[in-house]
């Protein structure tokens, strides 16, 4: 593990801090954006400005808070797994996460792309192929039940919070990413802070001291997730969520490479073809390949659209000529006799 947490108060710190401290970094960058801004530009700070972003983000209080709920399983995942691990683990929300924008946001995939999906799926399981060995842990819990119900969990609730964000930064597109990161994160301190409350009432007022457990492996973590986090907004408001979830399979292989050369964990074959896998699926998923087939479609129906706006066209125009034939048709002699025997 990067850093061994005492308990879970120190988890919650923890996470209450990186929320501070992802705030107090959006901060910074909102002023810095604000000073650069050309003549002629919406004012970024403006009294006018802020309110109204807020009152149109609000939606941004869901998200907030499923993060705040996964604050702390983010961190007793590393209880039971090693940094290495829950990297792969993490990719399992890329199939959770494609359900999820197909049934809310109505999101299209290839029959290619699933198949890269489940891909994806197979990778991580090769990986798990390496069991855990069978104990306790500290909290007293078999380690197989404790880390799949982590897991379950672990997989579920960031999945719905990274739809949600996406949803709701997509859904208010003019507003500024600075000035929606800011509300992210200011509602996301607020449920943490609201979560060391809950603790302090049931251990007491000592348990206030959010610097408790912390060192300068801690305080490193909390700026490298807060600047992750800030990062993951850009992510969902203009690129795409599987696309991010995808990305982080990169940051897995220098994640195992560090967590061998720091810690001695070992890089077994599973974890090497896992990875392998892995990034088949990524290579499969984006390729243009998967999205052949919907294209040759689309075309095939442009051209019997425009093949059929033509026999159209054709069509009225033969009718249209047919009309002025008959207008412009002179009656003969022979035409006025009429046609019965008088």
């Amino acid at each position: 593990m990067l850093v061994k947490i005492p308990n879970e108060l120190v988890l919650y710190n923890c996470k209450h801090a990186e929320g501070n401290v992802s705030h107090i970094m959006q901060c910074g960058l909102c002023i810095s954006k604000a000073r650069r801004q050309k003549v002629g530009e919406k004012p970024l700070l403006s009294i006018s400005t802020f309110v109204q972003a807020a009152r149109s983000n609000v939606l941004l209080a869901v998200p907030a808070f499923l993060y705040a709920i996964n604050n702390y399983l983010k961190f007793t995942m590393q209880l039971y797994f090693d940094p290495a691990t829950v990297k792969m683990l993490s990719n399992l929300k890329v199939l959770v996460i494609a359900v999820l924008l197909k049934v809310i946001m109505r999101r299209r995939f290839s029959i290619i792309q699933w198949e890269a999906l489940a891909l994806l799926l197979i990778g991580i399981s090769i990986n798990q192929m390496r069991s855990l060995p069978e104990g306790t842990t500290a909290l007293g819990v078999p380690v197989a039940t404790a880390a799949y119900m982590s897991t379950l969990i672990f997989v579920t609730v960031p999945s719905l919070a990274s739809v949600f964000n996406e949803y709701a930064l997509k859904s208010q597109y003019d507003t500024s990413i600075y000035l929606q990161n800011l509300f992210l994160y200011g509602y996301g301190a607020i449920f943490n802070f609201l979560g060391i409350l809950g603790i302090a009432i049931f251990k007491g007022p000592s348990s206030l001291d959010i610097l408790q457990g912390h060192s300068k492996a801690t305080m490193l973590l909390i700026c490298n997730n807060a600047a992750q986090g800030i990062l993951s907004s850009f992510f969902f408001k203009y690129a795409d969520t599987i696309l991010k979830k995808y990305s982080s399979t990169v940051a897995t292989i220098f994640t195992g490479i560090a967590s061998a050369a720091l810690f001695g964990h070992t890089l077994t074959i599973n974890f090497i073809l896992g990875i392998t896998v892995v990034f088949i699926s990524m290579h499969q998923f984006f390729s243009s390949l998967s999205k052949v087939k919907d294209e040759q479609q689309n075309g095939v129906l442009e051209r019997l659209d425009i093949q059929n706006n033509s026999s159209r066209d054709s069509s009225f125009i033969n009718m249209a000529a047919g009309a002025n034939e008959e207008a412009s048709h002179r009656v003969g002699h022979d035409e006025r006799q009429p046609l019965l025997p008088t």
